[in-house]
C-alpha cells in the first residue's frame, strides 16, 4: 500500500502542483487553465453568469417545461441528478480538507472557482444540449435512456471528426474518474464518518452503500431523476439548517472571519495542516482544487445529466447549469467553511485513538518553510515521555492526518505518557516495561468529514450533544446521492466508447467498486481520485475554450428570441 501511495503521491504532483514559477511561488499549471478559461468565458459572454442568474432560477422552476419536448427527465430533475453530483461529500469533506491543508484562505478561492466557474458551466451544459445524441428508437430499453451528451459528443462534433481522439480521451478518463472521485471517494468518506461516529466497521457501510446505490442505477436515468428530485433538496435542508444555527450563534465572530478569509487567500500565515508558515501557491491550489471538485465546473461530468434534459432550446439549460455552482459553492460551501472556522475546529487538536496499523496515521519531517511534510515510514521511533526523540533532523514524526502529534500516551484518559518504541512495519509499540500497544493516544487534527462533524458538534453544543448527527445524516444523504449521479455519468462515457450494450456491466462493476472504495485509506482514495478529475478537465476545457464562438451564437439566439415567452 506504500508503493501505491507514493505512486499516487507523484501522480497528483505533476497533476496538481507543478506549474508556472511566480514571484518565488509555484502556480500549477492545472489552476491556471482553469481560473483561465473561467475568466475567459466571463468576459467572452459579458458576465453571463450575473445578468442570467435569475433566469436560471425562473427556468429550473418548471415554468417553462413543455413535457413534449426531447429529452427524459424534467429541467428540475436534470438539475437535481446534477446537483445530487455536486452537492456533495465536497460540501461536507472537500471543503474540511480544503481548510485543512490550504487554511481559511482557500475558501475565497473556492469562491473564485465558482464565480468564474458559472460561466464555465454554463457554457458546458449549453454544449452539451446542442450537441447531444437523441435515440427516438429506445423505448424498448428505457433503462438505457434515450439521450446521450456530454463532452465527447460536442467534441467530436463541434470540433469535427479528427477531434475524435480527444473526445475518446475524455469518455475513457471520465468513465475512470466515476469509479473513484463519485463513487469510491464518496463510499470511503461514509465509512470512515460511520466507523469515527458508531464504530461500524467499513465493510459494513460499503456493503449497505453499494446495494442502495445498485437498487436505483441499474433502473436507468428516469429511475436516477425521480430518487435525486426527491433526495436532493431533503439532504440539502437537512444540513443547511443546522449549519445556519451554528451562524447564528456566531453571529459577532461573521464579520472577524469574512477578515481572516480574505487576509489567509493572499498572505497566508495560519497553516497548512495546522502546522508551519503557510504558503501562497498551496492555499490557491487547494481551494480551486476543492472548489472544482465540489461544483464541477469545467469537469464535463454535469453536462451530461443536463443533457438529458426535456428541452429544444440549449442555452435554456445552460442557464440551468450556471445555477449549480452558485448552490454548491456561494451557499453551501462558504456555510460550511464559517461553521469550520466559527468553532476554531480546524487547527484544535482534540482527543483521538491513534491506530499503529493504519487509518489516517502518517509521517512527517519538518521542511525548510516550517511546515511538516510527508515521509517514509522510518524502521522505528523513539519516544520518551510521550515525545517523538528523532535522533538527527532527517527522523520523521508519527502523525495524524499528516499533522504531527505532539505528545503520546497509553490510555485514553491521557494520563500515563508513553515511553518506548514504536515499529511502523509491525503496527505496533512496545513501551519500556515490554508491553505491547496497537493503539496509542494523544490530540491530533481532524480532516475530512470528521472535522465536519466535529465542528458541528461544537458549534450545536449549546442546544445538546447532537451536532454530529447532523452531519452523520448528510455524508450518508450526500454520498449516497453522489454515487447515484455519477453512476450515471460513468454508463454515458461507456455508452459513448462501447455502445448501449457496454451500460449494465459498467454499473455492475460500479456497485462493486463502491464496495471495494468503503474500505481504502482516506489519502490514498482522495489523492487518486483528485489525479483523475484534474487529467479529465484538461480535453474538456480545450473544447470549451476553441467552442467559444458556438455558445455565444446560441447565447445571442436565444436571449434576442426569447422563447420562454411563447
Amino acid at each position: 500500500m506504500e508503493r501505491i501511495e507514493r505512486i499516487v503521491d507523484v501522480l497528483n504532483y505533476y497533476v496538481w502542483s507543478f506549474g508556472v514559477p511566480a514571484g518565488g511561488e509555484t502556480i500549477p499549471w492545472l489552476v491556471l487553465l482553469l481560473l483561465g478559461t473561467g475568466v475567459f468565458l466571463t468576459v467572452r459572454l459579458r458576465f453571463i453568469q450575473f445578468r442570467r442568474l435569475a433566469h436560471g432560477f425562473a427556468v429550473t422552476s418548471g415554468r417553462y417545461d413543455d413535457p413534449d419536448h426531447p429529452g427524459d427527465v424534467s429541467h428540475f430533475q436534470a438539475l437535481a441528478t446534477a446537483l445530487s453530483a455536486t452537492v456533495g461529500i465536497g460540501n461536507i469533506a472537500g471543503v474540511a480538507i480544503a481548510i485543512h491543508w490550504g487554511g481559511p484562505g482557500a475558501l475565497f478561492w473556492m469562491w473564485m472557482t465558482a464565480l468564474f466557474g458559472m460561466a464555465v458551466k454554463f457554457s458546458e451544459v449549453t454544449l452539451a444540449q446542442a450537441y447531444r445524441d437523441v435515440r427516438h428508437d429506445a423505448d424498448a430499453h428505457k433503462w438505457e435512456g434515450s439521450v446521450s451528451g456530454g463532452p465527447m459528443y460536442y467534441i467530436e462534433r463541434g470540433l469535427g471528426r479528427r477531434w475524435k481522439p480527444l473526445a475518446v480521451a475524455f469518455a475513457v478518463i471520465l468513465g475512470t474518474t466515476a469509479l473513484l472521485n463519485g463513487n469510491a471517494v464518496q463510499a470511503n468518506t461514509v465509512a470512515d464518518t460511520m466507523h469515527t461516529a458508531l464504530g461500524i466497521p467499513p465493510w459494513t457501510m460499503g456493503l449497505v452503500t453499494a446495494s442502495i446505490v445498485a437498487l436505483v442505477i441499474l433502473g436507468g436515468i428516469r429511475r436516477i431523476g425521480k430518487v435525486t428530485g426527491i433526495l436532493s433538496p431533503v439532504m440539502a435542508s437537512v444540513y443547511l439548517v443546522g449549519a445556519l444555527i451554528i451562524v447564528v450563534l456566531n453571529a459577532g465572530e461573521i464579520l472577524p472571519t469574512l477578515a481572516l478569509i480574505i487576509r489567509e487567500a493572499f498572505n497566508p500565515s495560519a497553516g497548512i495542516a495546522g502546522t508551519g508558515a503557510g504558503v501562497f501557491a498551496m492555499t490557491l491550489m487547494w481551494g480551486v482544487r476543492q472548489g472544482a471538485f465540489s461544483n464541477e465546473a469545467g469537469q464535463g461530468s454535469a453536462p451530461i445529466a443536463h443533457a438529458a434534459a426535456k428541452t429544444d432550446e440549449p442555452v435554456s439549460e445552460g442557464v440551468v447549469g450556471l445555477v449549480e455552482p452558485f448552490i454548491d459553492t456561494i451557499v453551501i460551501i462558504t456555510i460550511t467553511a464559517f461553521v469550520i472556522i466559527l468553532t476554531g475546529s480546524w487547527d484544535d487538536g482534540v482527543p483521538t485513538e491513534v491506530t499503529l496499523a493504519g487509518g489516517d496515521l502518517s509521517y512527517v519531517v519538518p521542511s525548510e518553510d516550517g511546515r511538516y511534510v510527508r515521509a517514509v515510514a522510518p524502521a522505528s521511533i523513539r519516544v520518551e515521555d510521550g515525545t517523538v526523540r528523532p535522533s538527527t533532523i532527517e527522523e520523521p514524526f508519527l502523525a495524524w492526518h499528516e499533522v504531527r502529534v505532539q505528545r503520546l500516551f497509553e490510555d485514553e484518559a491521557q494520563s500515563r505518557p508513553f515511553t518506548g518504541v514504536i515499529n511502523p512495519g509491525e503496527g505496533t509499540a512496545r513501551s519500556s516495561d515490554g508491553t505491547v500497544h496497537v493503539r496509542l493516544f494523544g490530540d491530533a487534527v481532524e480532516s475530512g468529514a470528521p472535522l465536519t462533524m466535529l465542528a458541528f458538534r461544537r458549534g450545536l453544543a449549546p442546544l445538546g450533544d447532537w451536532g454530529h448527527y447532523v452531519v452523520i445524516v448528510s455524508v450518508l444523504l450526500f454520498a449516497v446521492s453522489t454515487a447515484i449521479a455519477w453512476g450515471y455519468y460513468g454508463d454515458r462515457s461507456v455508452h459513448y466508447l462501447i455502445g448501449p450494450h457496454a451500460v449494465m456491466p459498467y454499473r455492475i462493476v460500479y456497485v462493486v467498486m463502491h464496495f471495494f472504495g468503503a474500505v481504502l485509506p482516506l489519502v490514498v482514495a482522495w489523492n487518486l481520485g483528485s489525479v483523475f478529475l484534474g487529467a479529465v478537465m484538461v480535453p474538456n476545457l480545450i473544447a470549451l475554450i476553441m467552442l467559444n464562438r458556438k455558445v455565444c451564437e446560441l447565447s445571442d439566439s436565444y436571449f434576442a428570441r426569447r422563447p420562454w415567452m411563447e
